[in-house]
C-alpha cells in the first residue's frame, strides 16, 4: 500500500514522532544525549506543524516547520534576515527524518510538499532549514539555495539554506507524483484503480451460472437502484457503445419519431447510433460547449411531441452537464421517454435515474473499476423482444435472472468491490479537487472549455494556447508518471487537452499537476 501523507494530529501520531526524533537525533545522528525513556520531545514541540509519512500504522517519516521567530538558526547564525532574499514572512524547516527504508527523494518531496502547502496558507513565501551535510546533493536537487557558514559540529553538521515556497510545487512536482507505484491517471479512462478492485479481479474465476456469482450481479444492481434511483441494472460484456446499442434495440421496438441532442462528441454518436439503428428522428444540434436552453427545449418538445429523448447526460469532450432534471422535467410535460448516455456520468456526481426510461454506462469510468462491462439502468419496463440480438435483447437479460450468457466473473467481483465506496464523501471530495484545479488553471490564462456552473464536475477539457503542442505536452506529463486526455481523435483536431477525476484519483497529485502543466505547457503564472 502507498503512504499515507498528512499533518499529524493525534496523540498516538504525536508519541510516534517523539520516537522517531529519539532514533534519529540520538542513536543515528548524536545530536542529543541519550536517556533511559528513549524519546525525544523537540524544544520546539507546543509550537510545531509536523507532516508525516505513515506506512500503515507506523510512523516512517517526519518534517516539522513553525513560524515563530526567533528561530533555531536565530541562535546559530547571527543576523539572520540578512542572509536571506526579499520575503513576506519565513517559516523553519526542522526536524526531518525519515526510517531506513524509506529514504527516497520522492518521500522528501512529499513530506516538505504537505509541510510547505499548510505554511503557504498562512502566509509563508519562505522556508529555511539547516539541512544536514550528508544530504546536500538532495536538498540542491529540491530547489534550496545555501547560505552563511555551517552550523554544528562533529558528525552533527549542518548547511543553512533557504527555498521559496512558491517555487516548490513545480520543481519537485514529478518527485510528488513517483512517490506511487503506478503513474497517476488523469484520463476518462482507464482510471486509476483501488487495492480493492484489484484484489477482487485477481479472485479465482467462478462459473456465470454459480450461485456465488449470480448473488453477486443482484448485489450489483441494487448497489446502482440505491445509487441513482433506476428499478434495475444489466450488465452486458463490453464498452458504452455496446451499451447505447442495446439502448437503441429498446428505442426501436418502442417505435416513435425522437429527438436525438447534440452539443459534442458524444451526443453525435448518440445520433449516429440512430442512423445506423434507422430510427426516426430529428437532431437538436448545438456548438460543442453550447448548454441546452430550457425554453427553447421546452418549445421544441412542445411542436415535435417525439416519442423519445436521447442525449448526453455528461458531454465527456467538452465537460459540459447536460442536466438530466431539465431533461427530464421537459420530457415528462409531453409524454416522451428519457434515454441518457450516462457513460461518465455515472459515478462521478450523484446522478438521479428516477423518470429516465433507460441509461448506458460503464465499468471503467468514474465507477472506478476495469473496462469491460456494459451497464444499462431502466426503470423495470422492459420486456423480452425476439427481434433483437440475444446479446441485446434486455428483456430477455432480465427473465434469466441478469445472466444469461457468459459473464467474466472476474469483471463482476471488481465492479462490486469498486461499489463499497463511501459516495458522499467521494463526491464531496471529486467537486472540491474539481474547483481547485479550475482555479489555478484560470490563474494560468488556461480556462476550462466549459465554465461553472454548466460543467460537471470531474471532467476539465482544455484549448492549450497556439504554439503548445497536446500530444506533447501528453508524452511529457506521461514520462513523469502523469496521465492527461489528449489521443482520442476530437481532442488531436482540436489541440485540447482533458483532466478528469474519475477512479481512484490521488490527492497529491491533484496539488502538483498545474504546476506540472505550468512547467511543461511554457505557461506563465
Amino acid at each position: 500500500m502507498p503512504l499515507v501523507y498528512k499533518i499529524a494530529s493525534t496523540a498516538a501520531e504525536f508519541e510516534a514522532i517523539h520516537d522517531l526524533n529519539y532514533r534519529t537525533f540520538v542513536e543515528e545522528i548524536p545530536q542529543h544525549p541519550p536517556n533511559p525513556q528513549r524519546r525525544l520531545v523537540d524544544r520546539f514541540h507546543d509550537e510545531n506543524t509536523y507532516a508525516i509519512a505513515l506506512d500503515g500504522d507506523e510512523l516512517v517519516g517526519m518534517i516539522a516547520g513553525r513560524a515563530r521567530r526567533p528561530f533555531s538558526l536565530d541562535g546559530k547564525l547571527a543576523n539572520l534576515d540578512a542572509h536571506l532574499p526579499t520575503h513576506q514572512r519565513a517559516m523553519e524547516v526542522r526536524l526531518l527524518a525519515v526510517a531506513p527504508g524509506w529514504r527516497k527523494a520522492s518521500v522528501f518531496a512529499r513530506l516538505a510538499g504537505v509541510l510547505g502547502r499548510e505554511f503557504r496558507d498562512q502566509g509563508c513565501d519562505l522556508a529555511v532549514i539547516s539541512g544536514t551535510t550528508r544530504e546536500l546533493k538532495l536538498y540542491a536537487h529540491l530547489g534550496f539555495q545555501p547560505f552563511g557558514p555551517r552550523v554544528g559540529s562533529g558528525d552533527a553538521v549542518y548547511q543553512p539554506m533557504w527555498l521559496r515556497l512558491p517555487d516548490y510545487a513545480e520543481r519537485v512536482a514529478h518527485l510528488e507524483l513517483s512517490a506511487g507505484n503506478e503513474a497517476t491517471s488523469f484520463l476518462p479512462g482507464p482510471v486509476s484503480l483501488s487495492a480493492a478492485v484489484r484484489g477482487a479481479w485477481s479472485s479465482e474465476p467462478v462459473s456465470h451460472r454459480s450461485s456465488e456469482h449470480l448473488r453477486r450481479v443482484q448485489r450489483i444492481s441494487e448497489r446502482l437502484q440505491a445509487l441513482t434511483g433506476c428499478a434495475g441494472a444489466l450488465l452486458l460484456p463490453g464498452g458504452g457503445t455496446l451499451a447505447n446499442d442495446a439502448v437503441a434495440g429498446q428505442i426501436r421496438q418502442r417505435g416513435g419519431a425522437g429527438l436525438v441532442i447534440t452539443n459534442g462528441e458524444f451526443g453525435e454518436r448518440l445520433a449516429d447510433h440512430a442512423r445506423r439503428w434507422q430510427l426516426p428522428h430529428q437532431t437538436l444540434s448545438l456548438a460543442w460547449g453550447e448548454p441546452i436552453d430550457a425554453q427553447r427545449l421546452r418549445i421544441l418538445l412542445a411542436e415535435q411531441r417525439p416519442a423519445w429523448v436521447w442525449a448526453a447526460a455528461c458531454e465527456t469532450s467538452t465537460g459540459m452537464r447536460n442536466a438530466p432534471e431539465l431533461l427530464r422535467e421537459a420530457c415528462a410535460e409531453v409524454g416522451a421517454a428519457l434515454c441518457l448516455d450516462a457513460v461518465s456520468a455515472l459515478g462521478l456526481q450523484p446522478l438521479d435515474l428516477k423518470g429516465v426510461w433507460l441509461a448506458s454506462g460503464v465499468s471503467g469510468k468514474a465507477l472506478g473499476s476495469y473496462p469491460g462491462l456494459a451497464l444499462v439502468l431502466h426503470d423495470g419496463s422492459l420486456a423480452p423482444a425476439g427481434a433483437l440480438p440475444a446479446a441485446l435483447d434486455l428483456g430477455a437479460i432480465v427473465q434469466a435472472g441478469g445472466v444469461a450468457s457468459t459473464q467474466s466473473s472476474n469483471a463482476v467481483a471488481a465492479l462490486e468491490a469498486a461499489l463499497e465506496l463511501n459516495w458522499p464523501a467521494h463526491w464531496q471530495a471529486t467537486q472540491a479537487a474539481d474547483a481547485q484545479l479550475r482555479e489555478a488553471f484560470d490563474a494560468m490564462g488556461l480556462p476550462a472549455a466549459v465554465a461553472t456552473p454548466d460543467a460537471q464536475p470531474g471532467v476539465i477539457t482544455l484549448a492549450l494556447p497556439s504554439g503548445v503542442d497536446a500530444q506533447r505536452l501528453g508524452q511529457r506529463l506521461a514520462r513523469l508518471g502523469c496521465r492527461i486526455a489528449w489521443q482520442s481523435a476530437y481532442l488531436r483536431e482540436r489541440n485540447w487537452v482533458q483532466v478528469c477525476l474519475m477512479g481512484a484519483w490521488r490527492p497529491a497529485a491533484v496539488e502538483v499537476l498545474p504546476a506540472l502543466l505550468r512547467r511543461y505547457a511554457g505557461l506563465a503564472d
